[in-house]
């Protein structure tokens, strides 16, 4: 192996073990679009989802079949008819989603079973586990629409699924249900994956769709100055919904956005949204910092939140053993007080773990990110990321195009995560006169 391989390989390994550590033993429930099946991203997707099971993580893959079944109708004659953002299942479009379902679930179980040498699967022993794991009610009629074999999840056979977790198998779960007295009814792909996630009180819900995320301007065009934004708040998330126009399609914004809320708002602590287009998504997504898509986070679990005037006491304690070995600069109590609406902690069970300030300069388009701390007792958890993450978001709110921090000891930590080494020159004045230069603090800048 070349020595630039070495070089690029054993870092790059090293910054992924800490997820590989974090996400052993966790359950995640992935939902696969019939669209992605459709694009022929199946093997590749199923070569990384085994990768993830052998790396220590439970999986429930959910599968969609949209197209597929589309596809079927068209072959029949029979138009897909839709209300309300669902299909209208009738009995002809019943069959063809039985149809579409059973061969999605051997095409599905056959690519699992693929140990090829030379290939991710090899040496592979995946066992899929699949059943009658969801009792289903009709969805009825609404608004004079009868929706015949459509259905809604009515029960989740949790202790049924966790035994086939438990027994290392990974659990494959078609959008099909039937009732007590043995009605089939069509299942919508991502209602199913959102209720299994949230009796399983999974640890992540990722969505494998056809949108690449929520952008940080959801109504404006893509591009480079509207990017993916990768960590939505639960809170902001539900304000996004108030103002996005009813999802009808899955390529609206809110389609997935609406059911990664549920999940959340149901014990799911993180649930994602991201594209199958690109190559390798759900390892990007999981195993790299910034991630690929969107990740929605219920911050009742940390309570990352701005700070207020009952927090500054938590906060001198927190920063003052930092500021006696030289890490921070001293602040006084006077001056936490005066600019404690720049801060955001992170609180746990009452006491303050981490705490950063935003104090931002927009004649300049960027802002100084300050006093970042973390409590000895909570750094190697991510709440360190997390900090960073809301300071971001911060600024972006604000309109700037990047954020610095001024440091001595803690350089390859910011590098690590995107930001770059300036020459003190690049500060904008008003910072520059206030430059200590005998403390000789490195200038690192980030870009949004």
């Amino acid at each position: 192996m070349s020595t630039v391989f070495n070089f690029t390989f054993v870092p790059w390994f090293r910054s992924v073990a800490p997820y590989i550590h974090k996400f052993r033993h966790q359950t995640f429930v992935v939902g696969l679009t019939g669209e992605a099946i459709a694009a022929g991203k199946l093997h590749s997707i199923v070569q990384d989802l085994a990768m993830i099971q052998a790396m220590g993580v439970k999986i429930v893959l959910v599968h969609g079949f949209r197209p597929q079944v589309n596809e079927q109708l068209a072959a029949k004659g029979h138009a897909a008819k839709y209300s309300h953002g669902m299909r209208i299942t009738d009995p002809v479009a019943l069959d063809c989603a039985q149809e579409a379902a059973g061969q999605l679930r051997y095409e599905i179980e056959a690519a699992f079973s693929q140990g090829l040498p030379n290939t991710p699967m090899a040496g592979a022993r995946v066992r899929v586990i699949s059943g009658n794991f969801l009792t289903a009610r009709p969805v009825g009629i609404v608004d004079g629409v009868d929706f015949q074999h459509t259905g809604l999840v009515r029960k989740v056979d949790v202790a049924g699924i966790r035994r086939s977790l438990e027994s290392e198998a990974m659990v494959l779960i078609s959008p099909f249900g039937f009732s007590p007295t043995g009605e089939a009814f069509n299942l919508a792909m991502e209602e199913v994956a959102t209720r299994v996630a949230s009796e399983l009180k999974a640890d992540k819900l990722l969505f494998l769709s056809e949108v690449p995320g929520i952008r940080t301007r959801p109504d404006d065009p893509p591009g480079e100055d509207n990017p993916i934004d990768t960590e939505l708040p639960l809170a902001h998330a539900r304000q996004l919904l108030t103002r996005m126009p009813a999802a009808q399609h899955p390529t609206d914004a809110a389609f997935y956005l609406q059911h990664c809320v549920r999940a959340c708002e149901h014990g799911v602590e993180r649930s994602h949204i991201i594209p199958f287009a690109v190559d390798g998504a759900l390892l990007l997504e999981i195993y790299v910092h910034d991630g690929i898509g969107t990740m929605i986070v219920d911050e009742k679990l940390e309570e990352l939140r701005e700070a207020t005037a009952d927090d500054v006491g938590g906060i001198i304690q927190l920063i003052e053993p930092f500021e006696r070995d030289g890490t921070l600069v001293k602040r006084d109590r006077t001056e936490i007080e005066r600019d404690i609406a720049a801060y955001t902690v992170i609180e746990h069970d009452g006491v303050i773990f981490g705490c950063a300030a935003l104090y931002p300069y927009p004649e300049a388009g960027t802002a100084e990110m300050a006093a970042v701390t973390v409590s000895p007792s909570s750094q190697g958890t991510g709440d360190g990321e997390k900090l960073l993450k809301r300071i971001e978001q911060r600024a972006r709110m604000l309109g700037l195009s990047s954020i610095f921090v001024l440091t001595t000891r803690t350089m390859h930590w910011f590098i690590k995560r995107g930001f770059s080494p300036v020459p003190p020159d690049w500060l904008p004045e008003a910072r520059k006169r206030k430059y200590n230069w005998d403390r000789k603090s490195q200038v690192l800048v980030k870009k949004l």
